[in-house]
């Protein structure tokens, strides 16, 4: 609910033409710390992050949140789709690596009526890719967001 709320906000504050929630629940399928009754855990050693893939890790979230946003630009018309994906995160999430998301735009591009009849390519943008969580509130900051209408917390 808080992250629905902060995307009305920030998409109200920014003027959106559009913003449309769906309804997902990746509860049904559980498998993670973030959709099922698994604690997220806090205080890990440094040494910890990184090597393994996390219990966080929430299965395909980010390919169905792709399929999602490629079903709406193909109705839009939209050629580009910008994704939050980050080199903190893929590090540890499989569907946040640099050759997943070029991998995702290739099949994007081979499974789509625009891609296939050649009206338009689809580019999937990762403008955080290459930032570091600081460097991704400093890039904000520059950019004058309002951190104030966001919320960014595996455990609120």
């Amino acid at each position: 609910e808080a992250e629905l709320e902060a995307a009305r906000r920030v998409a109200e504050s920014l003027g959106a033409a559009g913003h449309v929630v769906v309804d997902i629940d990746l509860r049904t399928f559980g498998g993670s710390a973030l959709t099922a009754d698994i604690d997220v855990p806090k205080g890990r050693d440094i040494g910890e992050v990184g090597h393994d893939i996390p219990i966080t890790y929430v299965p395909a979230r980010n390919t169905i949140f792709l399929s999602f946003a490629l079903a709406w630009a193909e109705v839009l018309g939209s050629s580009d789709i910008y994704i939050g994906v980050n080199a903190l995160d893929y590090s540890g999430y499989p569907d946040c690596r640099p050759e997943y998301i070029r991998a995702y735009e290739e099949m994007a591009n081979l499974a789509t009526k625009a891609g296939v009849e050649g009206e338009q390519r689809l580019t999937i943008h990762t403008p955080l890719m290459d930032l570091t969580k600081a460097g991704i509130i400093l890039r904000g900051v520059e950019l004058g967001v309002d951190y104030g209408l966001t919320v960014s917390c595996y455990d609120p």
